[in-house]
């Protein structure tokens, strides 16, 4: 497969037979990350859907022109609606929830302060790990093939979430009525599934979130750390409702 890059500014539908400059970060990934050459092709997408076809015509140190071959209106979004709702856990497992959640077809990430979730740099600093976020949500559709990117909400507390309209809310608790994701015979329009902190939902977490209408839910009789657990419950979900067949 050709390599993969999003370019932030809209390319028009039209613009199939032209010649581009690709913008200054993108020429740099092109040419010094995956050190493409004169005559290779690559792939472009914006994020409003489709994507196009496009060959190298010119490189040199800091830039890259590419011909625009033809516009591909591909799409590869789950029909199934799916949340993350994670609680926010140590920087690297954050990362790999946020990069595997996309692989997986969600469509929104919202990550969540809880009682026990790991801290959160306030000002500027909070700023940057949401952006950093966003950043990871584009590397992993370049490589996975997704031509629309999933939304990342700001960080909000956990009392502050309400899932969309018409949503059903998930909730991944060891609680003793909790039935099995897998096992669920509701077959849902759309999901929001939370995922908890590495310490687990507080009691009193779990018992507001019920209280507001969701639905606790098992992945099994291990204990799966919470990275591990998020990308479960998404695997089941897209089996049991989306496009994983």
């Amino acid at each position: 497969m050709a390599a993969r890059f999003f370019v932030r500014e809209a390319l028009a539908r039209d613009c199939a037979g032209t010649s581009i400059d690709l913008p200054e970060d993108v020429a740099h990934h092109a040419i010094r990350v995956t050190r493409l050459g004169v005559g290779d092709a690559l792939t472009l997408f914006d994020g409003t859907g489709g994507e196009y076809a496009a060959s190298v015509t010119h490189i040199d140190r800091r830039t890259a022109r590419v011909h625009v071959n033809a516009f591909i209106p591909d799409e590869r979004e789950s029909p199934f609606a799916l949340t993350l709702v994670q609680a926010i856990i140590a920087a690297d497992a954050m990362d790999y929830a946020v990069r595997k959640a996309v692989e997986l077809g969600v469509r929104a990430i919202v990550p969540v302060i809880t009682s026990r979730s790991a801290p959160l740099p306030a000002g500027d600093r909070a700023e940057r790990r949401h952006a950093h976020w966003q950043e990871i949500v584009i590397a992993a559709c370049e490589q996975c093939g997704r031509n629309r990117l999933p939304d990342v909400h700001s960080p909000t507390p956990l009392h502050a979430f309400a899932p969309a309209a018409e949503a059903s809310w998930l909730v991944c608790a060891a609680t003793p009525d909790a039935v099995a994701l897998s096992a669920m015979t509701v077959t849902p329009a759309r999901c929001a599934i939370a995922i908890g902190p590495e310490g687990g939902w507080t009691q009193a977490e779990v018992e507001d979130m019920v209280r507001r209408g969701a639905t606790t839910v098992h992945l099994g009789p291990r204990v799966l750390r919470a990275d591990t657990a998020a990308v479960a419950a998404l695997a089941i979900a897209q089996a049991r409702w989306g496009d994983a067949r």
